[in-house]
């Protein structure tokens, strides 16, 4: 596979045999979670007895949606939830996550950040932007990472002291910072160590990149509430759109009456005739999430043999579909970005040019071109254009297609 796909595009000399290598290297990764992850989802789809009649969808309010409480159903199960919301009307992760943080978190009460600052756009929408969560009266706190990039455990235990009935918010993946994300065992641990702290308080965690990467997620292990978006794992590339909260039942009303309209509870929310495309999707989604890291792994183990940092290394253990690659300077960010657009199924002559998006304090360059617009299950990359200079290579729903756009961003960046 490698050979021909270095002849379609004419990676020759050096590139060729970094890329030989690093097909070699990877070649016999197991992915045993993944193939576990598979059989555990059409268990979940047995277990559940969906009939066609249960993907049919509403407009209007939505009430009664059968595709709704179907895909819904699926979700709590694949948590171990005891409930879950999977919306279009959560039209993103961080819509989730601050509307979780919102309802869970009332005037005069904390959320406090336990894995250091939250990447950028959350920590604006809690903190700076107009009209964010500490305007509204909510406090808040952050424990800073230790120097591995761990969780600072003392730390957490000290906030808590001063808030114990703290909303305790854990971003899994790493956002756009040079950090480690977190596996579950880690998080098993912190769970642990904060509801010994301080039992009354509330464990949030950001799930965005890292469904259905591991055999267990955040609710199985302590948590009290996951969010995420639907356009990433869990959507499996067919998801239009949304976000997702799983979790207790309790604190799922909290969560619906600040979604919605207190007293209205869960009962509104058309699918629109897409519940077919959200039940599917998620029946792929292992399978998709296996492909991403078969990518990311080649992607990894390429630009390790061209001499770049990499985290994780090739053959890792993995937590989530990000892959970051330090590249060391802003032109090297920008090629990057440029190779890898031309491997795209959509957009591949458009040119990414660095710029501001909101909420991010530096210019942002990105590679797309999925067809769900933003799906970052999908092929795409990110990197703000500042130091270290690392750029988020992200998603890719066949592997192939990761390998092929990581030669041609590996070409951009040496020519």
């Amino acid at each position: 596979m490698i050979e021909a796909l270095c002849r379609r595009f004419s990676i020759e000399g050096d590139l060729r045999d970094a890329a030989i290598r690093a097909h070699a290297r990877v070649a016999h990764v197991p992915y045993a979670a993944q193939a576990e992850n598979k059989l555990a989802m059409l268990a979940a789809f047995m277990d559940a007895g969906l009939s066609e009649s249960d993907l049919a969808g509403s407009t209007g309010y939505g009430y009664d949606d059968a595709a709704r409480a179907s895909y819904e159903s699926l979700i709590a199960r694949i948590f171990g939830a005891e409930r879950a919301l999977a919306r279009l009307s959560l039209v993103s992760g961080t819509h989730a996550i601050v509307t979780t943080l919102a309802a869970c978190t009332p005037p005069g009460r904390t959320i406090i950040s336990i894995a250091g600052r939250p990447y950028d756009t959350l920590r604006n929408a809690i903190c700076d932007a107009p009209f964010a969560l500490v305007e509204q009266g909510v406090r808040y706190d952050e424990v800073a990472l230790l120097r591995d990039g761990t969780v600072d455990l003392d730390g957490v235990t000290a906030a808590l002291e001063r808030a114990p009935d703290a909303t305790v918010f854990v971003q899994r993946s790493r956002g756009y910072a040079p950090r480690p994300s977190l596996g579950i065992a880690a998080c098993e641990r912190i769970f642990a160590a904060v509801k010994a702290a301080a039992p009354a308080a509330t464990i949030a965690v950001d799930n965005c990149y890292g469904e259905l990467v591991e055999t267990r997620e955040p609710t199985h292990v302590g948590a009290d509430l996951v969010m995420g978006s639907l356009i990433k794992n869990l959507g499996g590339t067919l998801a239009p759109g949304g976000g997702y909260v799983a979790g207790r039942a309790d604190l799922l009303e909290r969560v619906a009456a600040r979604l919605y309209a207190p007293g209205l509870r869960d009962a509104l929310g058309p699918t629109f005739g897409f519940g077919r495309a959200f039940v599917h999707g998620l029946f792929l989604a292992p399978l998709v999430v296996e492909q991403t890291l078969r990518g990311l792994d080649f992607a990894a183990a390429l630009f390790a043999e061209l001499g770049y940092e990499v985290d994780p290394m090739p053959g890792a253990p993995r937590t989530d579909i990000v892959q970051a690659i330090r590249l060391g300077t802003r032109d090297a960010l920008v090629r990057f970005a440029e190779g890898l657009q031309r491997a795209m199924p959509l957009n591949a002559r458009f040119r990414p040019e660095p710029g501001a998006v909101p909420g991010y304090a530096d210019p942002v360059i990105m590679s797309s071109g999925s067809f769900v617009g933003g799906a970052t299950i999908e092929l795409s990359c990110d990197a703000p254009l500042r130091e270290p200079f690392e750029v988020y290579l992200q998603g890719g729903m066949v592997a192939e297609h990761t390998v092929a756009g990581a030669l041609l961003a590996a070409r951009a960046v040496r020519d």
